[in-house]
C-alpha cells in the first residue's frame, strides 16, 4: 500500500455509563468506532468524551442514514462539506460541540481532512482546528467495504443484564440505577425456564454474593444450552455505584488494545493505573464498615498521560473491605484493596 494512504477500519466501542459519587450519572453508550492505521481515531483527540454517530441505540432508518451520509451517498449535514465524527453522548447537539471534518472523494478514494471542534454552523480552523490530525485519504474499496457491512444490522444491538440475588431491594435499586444510564435489566432467581431467544437478549448476568455455586452453574448451563456467550459479574459488595461500575466493565467486550483504561491495581497504599492515551481518569473508593454502611470517598480526578501511574489512597479510606474504581471516558475498571499484612 502507498504511504500517502491511510487503513480504515471499523470496532465496537462503548462510553461507559456510572452512577457517580455526587449523586449524577452518565449515560452508556455503544457505537462502532473508526479505526485508523489500526487504532481508534477517537483517542488522537486526548481527554474527549464523545462517540461517533454510529450509536447501536438510535433507530435503524437513522443509523443507515449516517452510514449513507459517511458514504458520500447524501448531501453534508453541515456547510462547506463538513460532517459530524464524534458528538456529545449525552444529547448529540452541535451545541455541546463536536469533532467535525471535510469528507470527499478524490478518485476512488475518500479522503477526511480539516478536522475541527465545532460548536457552530460553521467551523473556524484558524481558532480550533486539530492541526496535527489528518488528512487521511483512504482506499475507496476498503472505505465503502467497511462501511456497507455495516447496513446488515448486525451493528445495531442493545446490551441487557440479568440480575440474579436474594436482596430484592438492593437488586431493584440496581435495576433503576442501569435502566438510568441506559442499560436495560431484569430480576430473576431461575434462567432454568427463560426461552432461549429471550437469553440473547443479555450481554452479561450478575450474581448476588448470596447466590450459591448450585444457582450458578444452573444459570450458566442454561445459557450455555441456548448457545449465549455472555459475561458472568460476581458481586463484590452491596453498593449499587460498585456494581453498575462492575457490570459496565463486563459489558465492555473490545479488545484491551482499544481501551484506554488497560490497569488498575490497590492497595491499601496506593492505586496503580495504566492508561494507553491521554485521558481524563477518575477513582473513586467504596468500603464497607462494620455497620454495613457505604462509604465513598472520590480519590483522584485528572488527566493522565500514557504509561503507568501510582496514585496514593489514604489508609483510612480504604481500610477494612474497600474497593476502589478507575472510570475513563470509554472504559471502566473495579479492584478490591488489597491489604498488606502487618509486618
Amino acid at each position: 500500500m502507498a504511504a500517502e494512504y491511510a487503513t480504515f477500519g471499523l470496532a465496537p466501542a462503548m462510553r461507559a455509563g456510572g452512577v457517580l459519587a455526587d449523586g449524577d450519572y452518565q449515560v452508556h453508550r455503544d457505537f462502532v468506532d473508526f479505526i485508523v492505521d489500526g487504532r481508534p481515531l477517537l483517542f488522537r483527540l486526548s481527554d474527549l468524551d464523545a462517540v461517533s454517530p454510529l450509536a447501536s441505540d438510535i433507530p435503524p432508518a437513522i443509523f443507515t442514514a449516517q452510514v449513507r451520509s459517511l458514504l458520500l451517498e447524501t448531501d453534508a449535514p453541515l456547510p462547506d462539506g463538513r460532517y459530524v465524527i464524534y458528538g456529545c453522548p449525552e444529547c448529540e447537539d452541535l451545541a455541546c460541540g463536536a469533532v467535525t471534518a471535510v469528507i470527499r472523494r478524490d478518485g476512488d478514494d475518500f479522503i477526511w481532512q480539516d478536522f475541527a471542534w465545532q460548536t457552530d454552523e460553521r467551523a473556524d480552523l484558524e481558532l480550533n482546528g486539530y492541526h496535527g490530525i489528518g488528512p487521511f485519504r483512504f482506499m475507496g474499496a476498503e472505505y465503502r467495504a467497511a462501511l456497507a457491512a455495516l447496513l446488515d444490522g448486525s451493528a445495531h444491538t442493545s446490551h441487557r443484564v440479568l440480575l440474579i440475588g436474594a436482596r430484592v431491594a438492593l437488586l431493584a435499586k440496581l435495576a433503576a440505577a442501569l435502566r438510568t444510564i441506559g442499560i436495560g435489566a431484569d430480576i430473576t432467581r431461575d434462567a432454568g425456564d427463560v426461552p432461549a431467544d429471550e437469553l440473547r437478549a443479555y450481554g452479561a448476568v450478575a450474581f448476588g454474593r448470596s447466590v450459591g455455586e448450585e444457582e450458578r452453574a444452573a444459570v450458566r448451563r442454561a445459557f450455555t444450552d441456548a448457545g449465549v456467550d455472555v459475561a458472568y459479574v460476581d458481586g463484590l459488595a452491596p453498593i449499587v455505584p460498585l456494581l453498575v461500575a462492575q457490570i459496565e466493565h463486563a459489558l465492555d467486550r473490545g479488545p484491551l488494545e482499544r481501551r484506554r483504561l488497560t490497569r488498575l491495581a490497590a492497595t491499601d497504599g496506593a492505586a496503580e493505573v495504566e492508561v494507553s492515551s491521554p485521558c481524563r481518569v477518575r477513582l473513586t473508593a467504596y468500603r464497607v464498615d462494620r455497620l454495613n454502611r457505604t462509604h465513598t470517598h472520590e480519590v483522584f480526578d485528572g488527566v493522565l498521560e500514557p504509561g503507568s501511574h501510582r496514585i496514593p489512597l489514604d489508609a483510612k479510606t480504604v481500610k477494612a473491605e474497600s474497593f476502589v474504581v478507575a472510570r475513563a471516558s470509554g472504559s471502566v475498571l473495579v479492584e478490591a484493596v488489597t491489604h498488606r499484612q502487618p509486618g
